[in-house]
């Protein structure tokens, strides 16, 4: 259902390559992302069981028959499939009856329990990730340097311009939300919030009918905020709790309230890298914590633009979560992986990105330019560590992304420097 209006996403490439080789796909990520508007770009069909017409009867045509909401032009986008959960197996046997490709697009907000799905869907239903816009994809980078590219050595020194720090914090508080490209930093603020509050009141209950405490979850939340791109453990979440909101919870509670966020797509943690340096180093195998946009945090924290003017070192962990937000779309887009690097050395890396081939690149991120000669030299000290090591395998490209640099270059010592407002896929 081609729109006029319609934003180019970068997974749009993969949902026509996955089209043309499953029965059936299912794009799944936070709500208001844009999966339904890419979906829908793609389908010549479609039913969305949320829709409230007729007392939601495509909603109870689903669950009274889940094979009669299948028919239509393929592919047939099918909305927020996880309300009926019946409908992936149906999904499922009509691909394996029929054996054509491209038939279905599935989109959904929530990971729902195993109860009434009898199958994986493995080789028919394949799973695409969406999550909120990169800065490319909202028309806030200029797209100069790939980064595919970049990861293989490849990069034009090009001038890029200056940006200011208040346009920098505009992005981080505004996110990556379609709903809110055009609008200004305060009202763009209300989005994130509320979404949370959507979330928590109505989609938390509504994955699997089971009441919980959204109190406990929103000091969760609040811990998790604080804790933004860093490796804290569930302890460190609990202990945190204690201190700031003078309140307990139990270590079973954070661990079922952290995979009921998991599952919502509210957060995105970033794994640990180990096994692509095949050295006798000892690295650690903590995620590092991310919300899925870093809008999110800045609305649990009350991050208003001039306050995260007067507080830098709560912005750097803010920025740090932007960056490796786009980072990780990027990287997934031509088939590498995304984790971070950290060692019982106290050496960190703050994004690492495994190419197909299996050869990496190590990337620091800094807010300012005056901080590109310290991460350089952390990236050099790490390499030569690892080089040194028989074991080893070192970085094969060395990156600093910068908030405010004005050029994309290649330092004397190797190090590439790429402002993210330069960066695309």
């Amino acid at each position: 259902m081609k729109r006029a209006e319609y934003r180019p996403r970068i997974l749009d490439r993969l949902v026509e390559e996955y089209l043309s080789a499953f029965g059936a796909i299912c794009i799944e990520g936070p709500k208001w992302c844009g999966k339904t508007w890419t979906a829908s770009h793609h389908s010549n069909s479609e039913i969305y069981l949320g829709d409230p017409a007729g007392n939601f009867q495509n909603r109870q045509l689903a669950e009274l028959s889940p094979e009669l909401v299948l028919d239509g032009e393929m592919p047939r986008l099918i909305d927020e499939w996880q309300e009926v959960p019946p409908l992936w197996d149906a999904v499922r046997y009509r691909v394996d009856q029929t054996q054509r490709k491209g038939q279905f697009i599935l989109t959904g907000s929530a990971t729902p329990n195993h109860k009434g799905i009898l199958h994986s869907g493995a080789g028919r239903i394949a799973r695409l990730r969406m999550r909120p816009m990169t800065l490319y994809e909202s028309g806030d980078s200029s797209g100069k340097i790939s980064l595919e590219k970049l990861c293989c050595g490849e990069m034009t020194p090009v001038m890029t311009g200056n940006v200011s720090l208040k346009t920098l914090i505009d992005l981080i508080v505004r996110g990556g939300w379609p709903g809110n490209l055009g609008l200004p930093a305060a009202q763009a603020a209300l989005l994130p919030a509320q979404y949370l509050n959507a979330v928590l009141e109505d989609d938390v209950y509504r994955m699997d009918r089971v009441k919980r405490d959204t109190s406990k979850m929103r000091l969760l939340l609040r811990s998790l905020a604080r804790n933004e791109s860093t490796t804290a453990t569930n302890k460190t979440l609990i202990r945190d709790i204690k201190s700031t909101d003078d309140e307990d919870m139990d270590p079973a509670t954070v661990s079922a309230y952290l995979d009921i966020f998991k599952r919502l797509f509210i957060t995105d943690n970033q794994p640990p890298f180990s096994t692509g340096i095949r050295s006798s180093v000892r690295v650690k195998q903590a995620e590092k914590r991310h919300f899925v946009d870093p809008s999110l945090a800045c609305a649990i924290l009350k991050a208003s633009p001039d306050g995260l003017l007067h507080d830098l070192e709560t912005l750097g962990f803010l920025f740090e979560s932007l960056c490796e937000r786009d980072l990780r779309i990027y990287a997934e887009s031509f088939g590498a992986s995304f984790y971070h690097y950290q060692d019982y050395k106290n050496h960190e890396i703050d994004a690492v990105i495994e190419r197909p081939d299996g050869q990496w690149c190590a990337f620091e991120i800094k807010l300012g330019a005056s901080q590109i000669d310290a991460a350089a030299s952390s990236l050099i000290e790490i390499k030569q560590q690892i080089k040194a090591d028989p074991k080893g395998k070192p970085p094969a490209v060395l990156t600093v992304i910068c908030g405010m640099s004005n050029a994309a270059y290649r330092r004397p010592d190797g190090v590439f420097v790429v402002p993210i407002t330069a960066l695309k896929d």
